[in-house]
């Protein structure tokens, strides 16, 4: 006869609450893990992208990602003469709001050249870039559809295909124009501001400039000799694709991942004291059945495996529920949430031993009650 199963079934409205209650906590541990991870591969996504080797920069800066990087337009031909250099394309990066049925839309704004490297990989949904002007191509997390029209600066644009995760560290979904739209996107000013420069006797468009150029090497070639080529220019610095994603995770997101690596920090702690105290309040109403457990001569083993045994199927029963909600909500998340099997296996360990080293405090107080106490009023 399983006892912990018989008081389980005795009390089973208020322990599936007690699960449930724990089972929302869980949820939170979840979706901390998994926003974490989301942060990460966002992060990595867009610098991962465009599959390149080399990311050519201004000089004194750490990339378009960490720091504003603006470099001659012409930059790209220069790139693609090096030895070793099997592809090179000219890349923006830019963040801005667009106005689309009634609100905003906050937009990761990437230009490239079409044809060459930057472009999205992938087409979930519609097509790529064929016109050389006004068509975009966006993330699913716009919640843009192909067909749709978007004004961008003094344009109006037309969706013409979908991507998907595809967001900057900020968790801004992306859109993809060609460059040069991209360009004039960057540096057209308003009317009034357009002509206050041009009284000024100023251009309203002074040279056109990009973020960065990337390149894809031949395999036997060495980014690091490359870099090093790039980098004697002076004006110019380099960065492979190692030490682009270093940067990214080292100073764009790393107090971001520290913020939230510590409220995962507290949230196990909290779900670790939440457990202890349901666990001792509910061997505290047992006391009298313990103490007639051992009037009759049970041996602690089977008090303590009760004790143990209900914990356990708390933290393992409040889990199970916690995942399950999860997976059905992770979606209607603003950001990313990603979780990944590791995270599940990780969180139930960690979730078995928190539970058994909560036990203590009940068994603690199950074997230090008195046998006579069953003989009490």
């Amino acid at each position: 006869m399983n006892l912990a199963f018989r008081d389980v079934r005795h009390n089973l409205f208020r322990f599936l609450l007690t699960c449930l209650g724990l089972g929302l906590l869980m949820t939170v541990v979840l979706a901390m893990m998994g926003i974490y991870n989301g942060l990460v591969a966002d992060a990595l996504n867009i610098v991962k992208a465009p599959q390149a080797d080399l990311w050519v920069v201004e000089a004194g800066t750490q990339g378009p990602f960490a720091e504003a990087s603006n470099i001659p337009g012409d930059t790209r031909d220069a790139v693609a003469r090096l030895h070793g250099v099997a592809q090179a394309g000219s890349i923006t990066y830019q963040t801005i709001e667009a106005p689309f049925e009634g609100g905003a839309l906050r937009l990761y704004v990437i230009g490239y050249e079409r044809g060459r490297l930057g472009g999205p990989q992938t087409i979930a949904q519609g097509r790529g870039l064929q016109a050389s002007h006004f068509e975009l191509v966006a993330d699913a997390k716009t919640g843009l559809t192909p067909g749709d029209t978007l004004m961008l600066g003094r344009n109006r644009f037309t969706v013409v295909g979908l991507v998907r995760d595809t967001m900057n560290s900020g968790g801004d979904p992306a859109v993809f124009l060609t460059l040069a739209d991209a360009q004039v996107l960057q540096t057209q000013l308003a009317p009034p501001a357009a002509r206050v420069q041009a009284a000024r006797g100023g251009s309203v468009n002074d040279g056109a400039t990009v973020a960065a150029v990337i390149a894809r090497l031949d395999p036997s070639v060495d980014a690091q000799s490359v870099a090093h080529t790039v980098r004697q220019w002076k004006h110019l610095s380099a960065l492979t694709q190692a030490e682009q994603e270093d940067i990214l995770i080292r100073s764009v997101v790393d107090k971001a991942r520290k913020q939230i690596g510590l409220f995962l920090g507290i949230l196990l702690t909290v779900s670790a004291v939440v457990i202890a105290l349901i666990i001792y309040t509910m061997t505290m109403e047992k006391l009298k059945q313990i103490a007639t457990l051992k009037l009759i001569g049970a041996p602690d083993r089977v008090i303590i495996g009760l004790i143990v045994q209900q914990s356990v199927a708390l933290g393992v029963v409040g889990l199970t529920l916690g995942l399950a909600l999860i997976m059905a909500v992770k979606d209607y998340f603003p950001r990313r949430v990603m979780l990944e099997p590791v995270n599940a296996l990780a969180l139930t360990g960690i979730i078995l031993v928190v539970c058994v080293l909560a036990s203590g405090l009940g068994v603690r107080a199950a074997l230090k009650v008195d046998p006579a106490t069953a003989l009490g009023g």
